[in-house]
This record gives structure tokens, sequence and C-alpha cells, in this order.
């Protein structure tokens, strides 16, 4: 940490490929494409590294657990940025797998196999849609926050979530194969 504070490129090359995977999965709730998520993320990590001076490390015990929590709030930021810059349209895209292949070595098999299925459902809602979603279920903003930082109405917001929720259900009850993760006793 020390070292990312003085600027020095080496602690900042290893704080990248220790955040890397992480900040990664989050880009990628956001966007629809491998390259998007790199250029969110890496914007997000030009700005934690410009703002490290500002986080606290002495705050909680865990000073990475502190630090995920920091610089997730600064990537969902970005990730909203990159929305209202790019004004996402509501036209539904059919995304592909390619953040199944970024590591996060902090997981367990549980949670990647109900990782995958739950951003697989995610992935086929429109960018609109997407977005209040993760937004309201995965960051736990309300729908005033929500409107206020995509530019939309509060019944635009928990119209998007209804229709995500709907969506969602959908996906999820039409899916053929389903994954057993404990067997039943």
């Amino acid at each position: 940490m020390h070292g990312c504070r003085q600027n020095d490129r080496n602690s900042q090359k290893e704080l990248y490929y220790l955040l890397r995977g992480f900040a990664m999965k989050i880009c990628y709730r956001y966007t629809n494409a491998q390259e998007e998520s790199e250029e969110i993320m890496n914007e997000g990590f030009v700005k934690l590294f410009k703002h490290i001076s500002q986080f606290d490390e002495h705050r909680q015990e865990d000073t990475l657990l502190s630090l995920k929590g920091w610089f997730k709030r600064i990537l969902v930021n970005t990730c909203i940025d990159h929305y209202r810059k790019s004004n996402a349209s509501v036209n539904g895209h059919v995304l592909n797998t390619e953040s199944e292949s970024i590591p996060d070595h902090s997981e367990t098999g549980i949670d990647i196999l109900s990782y995958k299925e739950i951003i697989e459902a995610i992935r086929l809602l429109s960018p609109g849609y997407r977005a209040v979603f993760n937004l309201f279920v995965i960051e736990g903003l309300s729908h005033e926050e929500i409107a206020q930082v995509l530019g939309i109405s509060i019944g635009a917001s928990k119209s998007n979530l209804s229709k995500a929720r709907d969506n969602l259900r959908k996906l999820l009850l039409n899916k053929r194969q389903y994954n057993v993760y404990v067997s039943p006793q």
C-alpha cells in the first residue's frame, strides 16, 4: 500500500494483478464485451491509484477486504459513468461467455458454479434492465439513487427492475438443465 502511495510502479503492478480478476467480474456485470470491461476496469485502476492516499488502511483489520470494498465502489461508479456516456439502448444483446475465463482466486467451486449460472441469465437482459438490476439487487441502491445515477425517472427504475426480474424468472424457469449443489437427504 505504501509503495502505491509513493507511485511505485512495481507496487502498482503487484496490486493490479492481485485485484484484476475481482475488478473484471464487477465490470463485466455492467457491460457486454471483454474489451469494454477491460477499458472500464483500467479506468477504475487509474482512479484507484490517483486517489489511493484517501484510502484508510487502518479502518478494518483486514486491509485487503477493506480495499476491495473501497475499490468496488470506484468500479461501480466508473461503470455507471460509462453507462451514462454510452446512453445504453434497450435493444438487448445476447452476450458471450468471456468472463468465465477471468480467475478470481478467492472463490470456491460453489461460488463459481452459481456465479456462472446467475451471470449467464443476467447477461441476456438488455443494457438498461441489466444496469438497474445490478444496481438494485447486487449493489443495494434505492430506486431514487438509481434514478439519479442513471438519469432516469424513479418509475422507469422500478419498471426496469420489474421487467428484469420477470425476464430472469422466465429464463431460469425455461432452463432445461438444473445443477444440483447439495444432495437431497
